[in-house]
């Protein structure tokens, strides 16, 4: 999650929170961008690049993506790299998606989505946990993928600065598994829990041949509430703020398509050790998705959050961007956060 401190946001703050990221990186100045991408898709490079000013009390900074010194090297061009879309899931085309509708419904585009009640907002997000779910069913732990679910919801509305009243979730399956889903449920209610909201209500669906026996989906749904004069929009940033990253326990709920290509390229299993560690790939990767509501709420009540960037998917480059006004940007310190052991298996 990312942060950025000393400036007000859309559903962004001074928070930064990632599946891979501790930030510590700064708006500043303009200067020429010198991107080190190893291991990033081509397609990110044009990000890295001047904004140039649309008047003359604006000023144009670079927007640098770079990978850790203590990651392996791997050239952007190189032929065997394996990008997202390479893994299936198209970026762009969400992109396209988000575009288009916004000119059905005007407004959207933020973390949450914001409906005015009397003095304050009610703030709604919606979401799942993708792909995750086939580690769950692969290792047969379901006990923590509710904790991602709610994460993914509330994480998101959190960056307007709003707390967490409620959440609603779907459990989709071909066949009832009575046990299973309660297992599932409890880690929903685990997750409410940690986010000090309440679990209001659900839908248990039951649908014959839909889904792969066995198997199940999973979508929540959560609304807060923030004084309208509490809003964290980030519309307040400026060159100069600091931008501060809160780590995560890994690739929480995010990314599973590429993760799931790497294991199946690279012969290993779920059962085998993540190199250097005393835990397997599988434990590394089910690990569940930070809430970062408590720790947030309270450095907002601090004072000094400008905006708040959820890091989920579309990463630090989709993101980040999302939260600053027109002509700022971020510049980012390579080697000022620790990199998981489960983010540079995946990049090796």
């Amino acid at each position: 999650m990312n942060t950025s401190c000393g400036a007000n946001m859309e559903l962004s703050r001074c928070i930064a929170a990632s599946p891979i990221f501790h930030l510590k990186s700064s708006i500043s100045e303009p200067r020429s961008c010198v991107p080190k991408l190893q291991g990033f898709s081509k397609k990110l490079s044009p990000l890295c690049k001047d904004i140039t000013a649309r008047s003359n009390r604006e000023r144009s900074i670079t927007f640098s993506v770079t990978c850790s010194a203590s990651q392996v090297d791997i050239a952007a061009d190189e032929p065997s790299s394996l990008t997202y879309k390479d893994a299936g899931v198209d970026i762009d085309a969400g992109s396209e998606l988000v575009r288009r509708i916004a000119k059905m419904a005007p407004g959207i585009g933020g973390f949450g989505g914001l409906f005015p009640l009397g003095d304050s907002y009610l703030v709604a997000g919606t979401d799942g946990v993708g792909t995750k779910l086939k580690l769950a069913f692969e290792t047969g732990i379901h006990d923590t993928i509710g904790i991602d679910l709610v994460a993914m919801s509330v994480n998101d509305i959190v960056t307007s600065g709003a707390k967490p009243l409620f959440f609603l979730d779907y459990f989709a399956t071909s066949r009832l598994d009575v046990d299973l889903a309660e297992k599932v449920i409890k880690g929903i209610v685990d997750g409410c829990q940690q986010s000090d909201c309440a679990l209001l209500g659900g839908e248990t669906a039951e649908m014959p041949d839909f889904y792969a026996e066995g198997e199940y989906d999973l979508s929540g749904f959560a609304v807060g509430i923030v004084k309208k004069d509490s809003v964290i929009d980030g519309k307040s940033i400026k060159v100069g703020d600091v931008l501060i990253g809160l780590p995560s326990s890994g690739v929480h709920s995010n990314g599973f398509s590429l993760v799931r290509r790497v294991l199946k390229q690279s012969g290993l299993s779920l059962k085998d050790q993540l190199p250097g560690e005393s835990i397997t790939l599988g434990e590394a990767l089910i690990a569940p998705t930070v809430i970062y509501v408590k720790q947030v709420l309270d450095i907002i009540n601090k004072g000094g959050v400008k905006g708040i960037a959820h890091i989920t998917g579309g990463g630090f480059t989709d993101n980040i961007p999302r939260i600053f006004p027109k002509g700022l940007g971020a510049l980012i310190y390579e080697g000022s956060w620790t990199i998981p052991p489960v983010f540079k298996w995946i990049q090796e």
